[in-house]
């Protein structure tokens, strides 16, 4: 769970984008204060996320790779928040994957699929286009200073996963991908 300080939607996308920053610069998704340091950071707007471009070109480095496996061969097109919960068919929504964990996560969100004892052992790539996809759709619906878990979980489907990982009434990455459901 994120510590105290991660109060809002906002906060916890920024708190997980953080844990990238983290990682990626060799000091793993552990160091606390560097986490907590890049979360101020972004939070402030002292720092940004990568573009869209960056993105693409790191997919590239690696195109036939899955990039939740790393399995190599023929990859088909999947879509991190799935169509069928709202995710649209654009590039910051996509991933090459195979088709073993396309099949595998089928209809699940990003989170949900591997669970909150995995949530940090996704793809960078994978981890921070969903983020900022999240992002989008949170400011669209206005949502993105929610701090209530009581006021998302009347717009989630996914207490079910919250009780079985014992995170009831704790703000997690479920909450920011949990009022996304089944169209």
């Amino acid at each position: 769970m994120p510590p105290k300080a991660i109060r809002s939607v906002k906060d916890v996308i920024f708190y997980q984008y953080a844990k990238i920053i983290s990682n990626s610069a060799g000091f793993g998704k552990d160091n606390y204060a560097m986490i907590m340091s890049n979360w101020k950071k972004l939070k402030s707007g002292e720092i940004h996320w990568s573009t869209s471009v960056r993105e693409w070109l790191r997919e590239h480095e690696n195109h036939d790779k899955c990039i939740y496996c790393g399995a190599e061969g023929k990859l088909t097109t999947e879509h991190i928040l799935p169509r069928s919960r709202g995710g649209e068919d654009i590039p910051d929504n996509v991933v090459r994957v195979c088709k073993s964990c396309n099949s595998s996560k089928g209809d699940k969100r990003l989170y949900e699929w591997r669970g909150l004892g995995n949530k940090d052992n996704h793809h960078r790539i994978a981890e921070g286009k969903y983020l900022k996809y999240l992002y989008s759709l949170h400011e669209k619906l206005g949502t993105l200073d929610v701090d209530s878990v009581v006021e998302l979980c009347g717009n989630c489907d996914m207490r079910k996963n919250c009780e079985a990982d014992d995170s009831v009434e704790k703000l997690s990455v479920y909450c920011i991908e949990g009022c996304f459901k089944h169209n």
